[in-house]
């Protein structure tokens, strides 16, 4: 599989407990490890969890971040979130209008504020 470029924008879906979701969303911004952060209240997740069936309220967190700041995105908030595994999905962005990407690329750019590590 060939590399992606670092800008390459990626969209990341994190399901997270209600009380959680604004405090995250926050941290990712101010970390500029997302442009932009969507929270998407009142879903519902049904799922297997150690070997029973499970079914929880939760917010969609849709992330806005680039390939080369998933990684630290994903060490971060994977300490930060609440569940032992946390749902973290990276989809491709394919397309966009290149106002949009640049300014996602810019907003995301490493070495500010604190990297997140």
């Amino acid at each position: 599989m060939a590399a992606r470029p670092e800008t390459e924008a990626l969209i990341v879906f994190c399901a997270v407990p209600p009380a959680e979701a604004d405090r995250l969303a926050r941290w990712l911004v101010e970390e500029r490890l997302a442009a932009c952060v969507q929270a998407l209240p009142g879903i519902r997740s049904t799922y297997r969890w150690e070997g029973e069936v499970q079914q929880a309220t939760e917010t969609l967190l849709l992330i806005k971040t680039t390939a080369g700041r998933y990684a630290a995105l994903e060490r971060g908030l994977s300490a930060r979130h609440p569940y032992e595994v946390p749902e973290l999905l990276a989809v491709d962005a394919s397309a966009g209008l290149p106002a949009y990407l640049r300014w996602l690329a810019g907003e995301t750019a490493a070495g500010e504020p604190g990297d997140a590590d």
